[in-house]
């Protein structure tokens, strides 16, 4: 009994920075913007960026993407070891430090999680699916991500609906990174995302790019993850290759994605930028 609590409480945790990624990935993809920054955008959080490369100048949304986390992440890293590693930042005093958010208290170690999780599942969820399906804001972001010159017709803003969608987003995903930072691990440590950005944009195809399906996928993964740390203590399990049991999550993913991703039906105007003719 006590193994399953703590697995389903580690599951709750583990699924929080891919919950907002996810949802943030999902406000971006249906405005039509393949956000594939979200991984450097967990490290430094970066919406507005994205929107003006991919909105603004209509660059390659997948060059736009990449570059943009390789440069945060770079950044990011840079910064880190200016400050840790006897750069010119160390002299800066107090130096920084960085504080869990305190947890709440409840029965068992299930309820027992951090104030940034209650939110994700009871508050941003809903909000979000709300926000998205019955808003006239949402209705607009799923406008100009099926049509946008039908919805530019219509008198909606293209180019801002895109810019508030992408920076809503991002704003998710960079509390989705944060909350690893100060949450999970107590610290920045190089790499410290590891790929959780890549696989939010898996999750929103394989939640088909609906919130809630989105959160499911991010609850199984999670699971997975978790699981396969656990794993590890039990017997017979002591054997087996230590990297595989890291692979695991990941290769359900991809299961997820070969099962499900079949005749998936994309946002109409995705990966195509606007220009207002």
């Amino acid at each position: 009994m006590t193994f399953l609590v703590d697995l389903l409480a580690a599951t709750l945790r583990n699924a929080t920075p891919l919950v907002y990624g996810t949802v943030g990935e999902t406000y971006a993809e249906r405005s039509g913007i393949l956000n594939l920054g979200i991984e450097g955008t967990m490290y430094a959080g970066a919406g507005a960026v994205m929107a003006l490369m991919t909105v603004t100048f209509g660059a390659n949304q997948h060059v736009s993407g990449i570059g943009l986390t390789i440069a945060l992440i770079g950044l990011s890293e840079f910064t880190n070891r200016l400050i840790f590693a006897g750069g010119e930042l160390q002299r800066i005093e107090p130096m920084p430090t960085v504080n869990p958010f305190g947890e709440l208290g409840g029965i068992g170690a299930i309820f027992d999680q951090y104030g940034l999780t209650w939110v994700a599942f009871l508050a941003v969820v809903p909000a979000a699916w709300w926000l998205l399906q019955r808003s006239s804001f949402g209705l607009e972001v799923r406008a100009v991500g099926e049509n946008p010159e039908a919805a530019d017709a219509a008198g909606v803003n293209v180019v801002r609906t895109r810019y508030l969608a992408l920076m809503l987003g991002g704003a998710l995903m960079a509390i989705g990174g944060a909350f690893i930072t100060l949450a999970l691990l107590g610290s920045f440590t190089l790499d410290i995302i590891a790929g959780r950005g890549w696989v939010c944009v898996a999750l929103v195809i394989f939640g088909r790019w609906r919130i809630g399906r989105g959160v499911i996928g991010a609850l199984i993964f999670s699971l997975v993850f978790s699981l396969q740390f656990r794993l590890r203590i039990l017997p017979g399990f002591g054997e087996l290759p230590f990297e595989l049991l890291l692979a695991l999550p990941y290769l359900v993913v991809i299961g997820a994605l070969a099962l499900s991703g079949r005749n998936v039906a994309y946002p109409g105007a995705y990966l195509k930028p606007y220009r207002r003719s």
